[in-house]
Order: C-alpha cells, then structure tokens, then sequence
C-alpha cells in the first residue's frame, strides 16, 4: 500500500472476556478513508529530476497560457471572457440556429483579435519541447515528442510549432478547435483560414454587440463571397460555422487522447484550472496509473490537490524557470 494513502482508522478496543471475539471486532472496526494527501512541491529540482527520467510526457494547456498574449480568459475572476458575454448565446449549436449572424459576429471580432497575439515566452518554452535537440538534453529518457493538448482556440501554440517545422505542429492537437477553422453545415467540409474576414459583411463591425443584422446569404459560405453557385464539395455555397467545440459538443479524438493519457508518467498542466470536462479527469486518470502531475498557473485552482508539483507565478515565467530554456526560445 502507499505510505502516502494509508487511511486513517477509528481505535478498537477487544472484548473484554479474556480473548479477541472476532465477530464482534469486525463489527466495530469502522475505516474512514480519508488519504493523507501530500503537499505539492515547488522545488525545481525535484521537478527536473522527474521530468529527466519521464518516458511519456504530455502537456495540457488552457487560457492561461495565453494570458501574456493579451487574450482574455474564459474563467478567471477579474477578466473572465463570459464576464461580459453570455456563453450561451454566443457559444451553443442551439445559439447558432437562433441566430447565425449574432454569433458570426462574435466570431468574427475575435478572430481579428486573435490575429493580431503573437506567442509568449511559454509558448515558446512548450515549444522547445518539440525539438529533438532541446527535448534531448531537458528530458533524455523521453521516448517521443511530448504530445501538447490545448483546449485553446486561438491557434497561437499551433502557428509557433509550425514556424519551427512540420513535424513539431503534428505533436499538437486543439482539443478544442480553432476560431481559425471552419465547417461547412452542407457538405462538412473543414476548412483553415488565418484571412482577417470570411466575409466582407461581416467587416466594419468592431462592437461585437451591435445588434445590425448580417442577412444569412452575406455570412461565411462555403466557396467565400465569390461563390458563383457551384454545389462541388468545398464551393458548394452552405453556411459556414466555426469550427471549435461548443458548450453541449463533444471534443474530437478523444480516443487518442484517453491512450496516450494511460501511458503518461508525466503530465504537464499548463494555465487551466481543468474544472470542465473531459479536461477535468486527466490528472486523475494520470495519478491513478502511477504518474506524477505538475501545475504551472497564476492561482491556486481546485485541481491543485493532484499536483506533485505546483508552481504559481505566470506561466511565461515558471514554465521558462522549469523547463531550463531561457536560451532555447531567444530566437523563437
């Protein structure tokens, strides 16, 4: 049994006739599990010793990690993105069907702020991970790229990866998906454009309030607004939406994701507090196989129990410390 779960247990006292009753002992010899629960580390060597020696490292990241790029998070108590905007009329299949135009428009003002980010230094110090020389000397017992799951959709960790080569990018999968795709809702035809507008209708509207009203033949199609009326699979004129997985949708891969969370030996949480599902369950499932669990986020979060490491502070700056990549990202 592990020294560190052993549960406390409620004192028995024999049956006062000379001998143990084991009927009687069984009977009142009540458990509380209530394991011992170890306080997280922060010491940075012992946290480079465990990822020197992990074999199966992978990486889960959320909105904090783009904190440093100016784009707001979803969450957090002071600039949370829903403090100012109702998910769910901007964020459900059902929104869309009420009202296509009121969540392009949404859509479309953030993907022009999203442009506009570049990465931060713990993009960059995620992205050493993918480098055959940097993952060598940072973890030498690695058997492959660590695997780096973001539940982000600004697409800034996939356009550093792949200004590094083709090969880092495939190490990435957007749990979420990206603003920076979309899918046709005739022909389902997935499409990735970093073009400022989908549609010129959609242009000119910086209050991502305004209640003006885009007719749905003037929103995002299928074939762009040049589409001449062909119904070929790709330019067949059906309205576009945004392909990024709503509040009631299931994440793509999830498959893939729950294997290569079997093999983790290390996992690296990066600004998330991972309170939503499925994101929520993979430190437990990583624990409950044996592995250990490292947290890099501003605050404290509910999901801290399960950390061997914890390390709070911006992640642009712990992550750095962490990783031991100072000269690694300077001519990322």
């Amino acid at each position: 049994m592990d020294p560190c779960s052993v549960p406390l247990c409620n004192v028995v006292t024999p049956v006062d006739n000379g001998k143990l009753d084991f009927d009687e002992l069984w009977l009142n010899f009540t458990i509380d599990f209530q394991p011992i629960v170890m306080p997280s580390s922060s010491d940075l060597r012992s946290f480079k010793e465990a990822l020197a020696s992990s074999k199966n490292i992978l990486i889960l990241s959320g909105a904090g990690l783009s904190a440093a790029s100016g784009i707001p998070t979803y969450r957090s108590a002071d600039e949370s993105l829903w403090n100012n905007f109702d998910p769910t009329a901007y964020a459900t299949p059902q929104a869309f069907a009420k009202d296509p135009s009121g969540v392009w428009r949404w859509y479309h003002n953030r993907r022009k702020e999203y442009l506009k980010a570049k990465p931060n230094n713990a993009h960059r110090a995620l992205a050493t991970l993918a480098l055959p020389s940097a993952l060598s000397r940072i973890a030498p017992c690695s058997m492959s790229q660590p695997l780096h799951i973001t539940q982000n959709v600004d697409s800034l960790s996939l356009r550093l990866l792949e200004s590094l080569s083709p090969e880092a990018a495939e190490g990435l999968i957007e749990m979420h998906g990206s603003i920076f795709v979309t899918k046709c809702t005739s022909c389902q035809k997935v499409m990735r454009s970093y073009a400022p507008s989908l549609a010129s209708a959609l242009d000119g509207d910086e209050d991502s309030n305004a209640k003006r009203d885009v007719p749905l033949c003037q929103l995002p199609k299928c074939g762009g607004d040049s589409w001449a009326g062909s119904n070929r699979y790709g330019n067949c004129g059906g309205l576009l939406r945004p392909e990024v997985v709503w509040f009631g949708e299931m994440p793509p891969l999830m498959g893939e994701v729950s294997r290569k969370m079997s093999q983790c030996d290390l996992l690296l949480v990066v600004g998330t507090s991972s309170t939503v599902l499925p994101a929520s369950s993979f430190a437990t499932q990583v624990k409950a196989n044996g592995g250990k669990v490292a947290v890099f986020n501003l605050n404290r979060s509910t999901g801290d129990d399960e950390a061997d490491f914890l390390f709070l502070g911006p992640c642009e700056t712990t992550l750095v410390d962490a990783l031991g990549v100072e000269d690694d990202i300077k001519d990322m």
